[in-house]
């Protein structure tokens, strides 16, 4: 089988102060979902040094 990947950047500010916008992150994986993409990976950037705030996600789907 032959994959294709996606890599998406989430706004990660505020994941673990509980003001995170939950809904706009579940829609948003929603709406790749429906497009055939699988969550593979994510990593929170915000406990990295010189972090941007993301959380970026990896995706995959079958070409």
């Amino acid at each position: 089988m032959r994959w294709e990947y996606k890599v998406h950047a989430f706004d990660g500010k505020h994941f673990l102060s509980g003001k995170f916008k939950w809904d706009d992150f579940e829609g948003d994986l929603n709406r790749l979902g429906r497009e055939g993409w699988e969550l593979v990976s994510t990593v929170d950037t915000n406990s990295y040094r010189g972090a941007t705030g993301a959380v970026v996600a990896l995706f995959k789907r079958a070409v």
